[in-house]
């Protein structure tokens, strides 16, 4: 990733970058197809989800009602309902983050491939390289309207006090959508975070590179037995590493 960015500045290669990127009318080739379609339902979701965040108004009036009048139970109710729908979608939110992790995974595996530079992956796989462009752009618009919108983890933590509440008063919550505990402490963290879906990209790629390393050196330590049996000269290619060592750095920045 760090080098499919330095690309578009002109640092590597030693070609100037001295090729035509068409952001705007790229198709997919029919070695990309698979791939494309997948990430693309991946990106058209993403469009509903800006949607669902850029009109998430939250439940702030009736929550400080509710906690001006802990005794009156007709505010507690309206508050409780006004929140349950919010939460369900905050998880939707987070399981999307998981969607998109998925996605960039799929891009990263294709375009930090050894088979070719990444000047050359840039300029055969325009089509990927744009959907890759989407996804930044989807994770700092996303990452944008969450800083902006104090609601947000305002309802989930009225939601988590309530939930623990009527757990400990043996009441049900009658939600139907009730987040458990391992999936709202996720969330927890998630929402925590200012920037929540690129710090899901960043460890995203954090982990695509240290999985690619370590497949390189799986790769070597047999490659090293091959060779020894044989009698060889030992000669690892690590090129993909190489461009993956780069990619924590690029999303990072």
């Amino acid at each position: 990733m760090g080098n499919l960015i330095k690309v578009l500045t002109r640092d590597i290669d030693n070609n100037a970058g001295n090729f035509f990127l068409d952001f705007e009318n790229a198709q997919p080739s029919q070695s990309e197809t698979e791939v494309w379609e997948k990430v693309n339902q991946v990106l058209t979701e993403a469009q509903v989800i800006l949607e669902d965040l850029q009109t998430y108004k939250g439940a702030g009036e009736e929550i400080r009602q509710a906690i001006q009048n802990p005794n009156v139970e007709g505010v507690q109710e309206k508050a409780w309902a006004a929140v349950v729908p919010l939460v369900a979608k905050l998880k939707t939110f987070y399981e999307f983050s998981q969607k998109l992790e998925s996605g960039l995974h799929r891009l990263l595996d294709v375009l930090t491939s050894a088979d070719s530079t990444p000047t050359q992956h840039l300029e055969q796989k325009q089509a990927l390289a744009r959907q890759f462009a989407h996804i930044l752009h989807f994770t700092l618009r996303f990452d944008e309207l969450k800083m902006t919108n104090p609601a947000i983890q305002n309802d989930f933590s009225y939601y988590r006090r309530t939930i623990s509440r009527m757990r400990i008063n043996n009441m049900s919550s009658d939600s139907g959508s009730e987040v458990n505990n391992e999936l709202a402490n996720r969330m927890s963290l998630f929402y925590a975070s200012a920037t929540p879906m690129l710090k899901t990209l960043s460890d995203a790629t954090s982990k695509f590179v240290s999985d690619v390393s370590l497949s390189v050196l799986q790769d070597g330590d047999r490659e090293v037995q091959k060779r020894l049996a044989t009698g060889t000269d030992l000669k690892i290619q690590h090129g993909r590493l190489a461009t993956c060592n780069s990619v924590t750095a690029g999303v990072n920045s």
